[in-house]
């Protein structure tokens, strides 16, 4: 089997490869460090010059940051509602047939992603979730996207993740924040908490805790990451037994799944390299058409 296209998912701080044979079967994914933060202005073409010296010459279609200001091309968002076709439509080429960049996409409310749509739309286009319903990309930036009729017509963004780090790093709670985090006691205790939408005085209470003895310290960092991921699921006002359909790695996957079956929604969880694959190979093949 050879090489008959590169999709690349290149973010901020890490890229990832896959090498796809023409059947749009994964023949070898490659993940590094080689996030955009670390490629010289004006360096990208060699970057994906090396690329195919390492992995065929091929064309090649990238997703992610590095359609964006601060990466390769700054590619303009295409407006929600959005299909594959209006991807495919879309793609910023940057050599004809050979070398293309996914555009971003914004909602008029005033949010933007870009790589995310790849895989929520790859998701539809694979089978792996209905045409319609909820999926939620947990992360640093957490996105909650709907999906309809194969299109995705809404999205919000959540900075959990990065509220979490910046508690962690540079905060009253620092100290307070070295324990593990995992679904448990401590994790669904703060999950509950947040229900009552009172986030910030949980969260100078998570210090108290521990000082007054109310709360052991190294259970505060799993209750903290409950109270966030616990206040961004309780917004999403889930009905009863609604599913949620979570693109997500199997550690953070746990904790919203957790979260989301306090919260009386339903966790389904979608692997989500296989969403990105389908995504871009959907986006290809309309894009050859």
């Amino acid at each position: 089997m050879t090489a008959a296209l590169l999709a690349i998912d290149w973010g901020t701080t890490n890229r990832r490869v896959h090498v796809l044979d023409a059947a749009g079967n994964v023949l070898e994914t490659v993940c590094d460090a080689m996030g955009l933060m670390m490629v010289p202005s004006g360096d990208f073409a060699r970057e994906v010059a090396g690329i195919r010296a390492r992995h065929g010459d091929v064309p090649v279609l990238l997703a992610g940051m590095v359609g964006s200001a601060r990466g390769w091309v700054n590619v303009p968002y295409r407006p929600c509602p959005v299909g594959i076709e209006d991807l495919a439509r879309s793609l910023h080429w940057i050599e004809p047939d050979r070398t293309a960049i996914v555009p971003g996409v914004c909602d008029p409310a005033g949010d933007v992603m870009r790589g995310e749509e790849v895989q929520i739309l790859g998701a539809v286009a694979g089978n792996l979730v209905p045409d319609h319903g909820l999926l939620c990309q947990p992360g640093t930036h957490c996105k909650w996207a709907h999906v309809h009729g194969a299109r995705l017509v809404e999205f919000a963004t959540a900075m959990t993740g990065e509220l979490f780090a910046l508690l962690k790093s540079h905060s009253l709670l620092a100290d307070f924040l070295h324990g593990t985090v995992a679904d448990g006691p401590s994790f669904q205790a703060g999950v509950r908490d947040a229900m009552d939408g009172h986030l910030t005085t949980r969260l100078f209470r998570v210090r108290a805790a521990a000082l007054l003895g109310q709360r052991a310290i190294e259970d505060s960092a799993a209750y903290t990451s409950g109270l966030l991921i616990g206040h961004d699921v309780w917004g999403q006002t889930l009905g009863p037994g609604q599913s949620v359909y979570l693109l997500a790695d199997p550690q953070l996957g746990a904790l919203y799944a957790s979260a989301i079956r306090l919260a009386g929604g339903l966790p389904m969880l979608i692997d989500s390299q296989a969403a990105f694959v389908a995504g871009i190979n959907h986006i290809w093949k309309a894009s050859q058409r």
